[in-house]
């Protein structure tokens, strides 16, 4: 026998674990959480050309009936609403997903902002 090695009693195993940084590296929910970031910046970057096209909608409505379009209104209610959910959602606020992923798509009404 060899006396190089050591003996089962003098050997050290490393930590599996690592140091926090290695864990959330390997970590397969950060990577997740980074790709419905990324996901969920290019739905927010639709939503708001929608919701421009909504609100230049809705001001030509205006212009041309001199009334408001309620239809519109929560149209942009509900587009408003999805953005706030899915920046909550970017922004580690919340880890509840807003829709394609989790929750429903909101309906219009203000209260759907939480």
């Amino acid at each position: 026998m060899s006396n190089d090695n050591p003996t089962a009693d003098d050997v050290v195993i490393e930590d599996e674990k690592g140091t926090p940084i290695e864990q959330n590296l390997k970590s397969r929910a950060t990577w997740f959480r980074c790709l419905f970031i990324c996901i969920y910046a290019a739905l927010v970057w639709l939503a708001s050309l929608v919701g421009v096209f909504v609100v230049v909608l809705g001001f030509f409505w205006m212009l041309f009936t001199g009334e408001v379009n309620t239809q519109l209104r929560q149209a942009g209610q509900s587009i408003a609403s999805y953005m706030y959910q899915a920046v909550r959602y970017m922004t580690f606020n919340t880890d509840t997903k807003p829709f394609p992923f989790g929750a429903s798509w909101p309906s219009g009404t203000p209260e759907d902002t939480n």
